[in-house]
């Protein structure tokens, strides 16, 4: 530990041509952070031509930014990344170092902790800080979500990763100004292991599972690709996504892309529908986030009944047409 540890550093990912949504969201996370503990907040933005989406950051909430800006950081590699936020991290030297569970957080976070001998908690839907030591209190589902812990070290950088949606984005704001400071960045070629021979672009129609407001799920029950058609179409009336626990996605009626749950994707939605699916712990392990759950099942006494806010009992293939129907009334659409 060393005195000079201050500030919050977030390592902000890159889309083409603007920041993620989930870059937004640490930024929005770490810039209440940084006012509790009375510190700066700096980001970091690694990648090829990527010094043009600074200021980006900095209308975020950032008071610095460190652009690590060179053509063999194009794509995500383990080693050259590593090398470069542990460069930026013993320049910076931040108190805290936040990122997305993204699969790039999920795999940079460990290995930096390793790097600086500190440690990291993956998979926080909360983080606040102690008033007295200001120590991260990092909150993380564990035992499949059953149980929430709140963990913490007196190691720094203390490191950690938030799942979508856990905070919020503010408001941009392109008056903001802040300090930019461009990072030596080069990687040694000999030094990266891997290469990327091809990308393969996930094909998704309508909006993104991760990125839903409004998310209708489906189990076991559903009994068949056709009673997910039936999912899609209320999905698409409320402007939202569909989703899957593993038993279709495993009998083929879905894609394994639309899976969520501990073996699939997180979300965290404002509204989650679950319609015949029993509510395993795997599976809400990756819903528990949600902001209200409405759940349909013929089972009184299905576990996703105690998970929900409001909970339907009966047949699906009686609920969900009627529901669909009157979701069409109400918005004045003709089926």
């Amino acid at each position: 530990m060393m005195a000079e540890d201050k500030g919050v550093l977030i390592y902000a990912e890159v889309a083409p041509g603007k920041l993620t949504t989930m870059a937004t969201e640490a930024l929005g996370g770490g810039r209440k952070l940084a006012d509790e503990l009375g510190e700066e907040l700096a980001a970091v933005l690694v990648g090829s031509e990527v010094s043009g989406l600074a200021q980006e950051a900095i209308a975020f909430g950032a008071d610095r930014v460190y652009i690590a800006d060179h053509p063999l950081l194009k794509d995500y590699q383990t080693d050259s990344y590593t090398a470069v936020m542990e460069k930026v991290i013993k320049q910076a030297m931040p108190r805290l170092v936040i990122m997305g569970q993204t699969s790039i957080g999920r795999d940079l976070a460990p290995r930096l902790a390793f790097r600086l001998g500190t440690t990291a908690t993956l998979d926080c839907i909360e983080l606040n800080i102690d008033p007295g030591s200001k120590q991260l209190l990092p909150t993380k589902p564990v035992y499949g979500g059953n149980v929430m812990a709140v963990i913490t070290t007196p190691s720094l950088p203390q490191i950690a990763s938030i799942r979508a949606r856990a905070m919020s984005p503010l408001p941009r704001n392109d008056s903001r100004q802040g300090e930019i400071i461009s990072i030596d960045a080069e990687p040694d070629p000999r030094a990266i292991r891997t290469r990327v021979l091809k990308k393969v672009a996930e094909e998704v129609t309508g909006i993104k599972l991760e990125e839903a407001e409004v998310i209708v799920t489906g189990g076991r029950g559903m009994g068949g690709t056709e009673g997910f058609q039936q999912l899609r179409e209320l999905a698409q009336l409320l402007k939202g996504a569909i989703g899957a626990s593993r038993p279709p996605c495993d009998n083929g009626w879905v894609p394994e892309t639309l899976q969520i749950g501990l073996t699939g994707k997180i979300v965290a939605p404002k509204l989650y529908i679950a319609v015949a699916l029993s509510g395993s712990s795997q599976h809400i392990s990756g819903c528990s986030s949600c902001k209200n759950i409405i759940a349909i099942n013929k089972d009184p006494e299905a576990n996703i009944f105690s998970e929900a806010r409001f909970g339907v009992v009966g047949d699906w293939k009686k609920i969900v047409p009627a529901f669909t129907n009157k979701v069409r009334e109400l918005l004045g659409e003709t089926g």
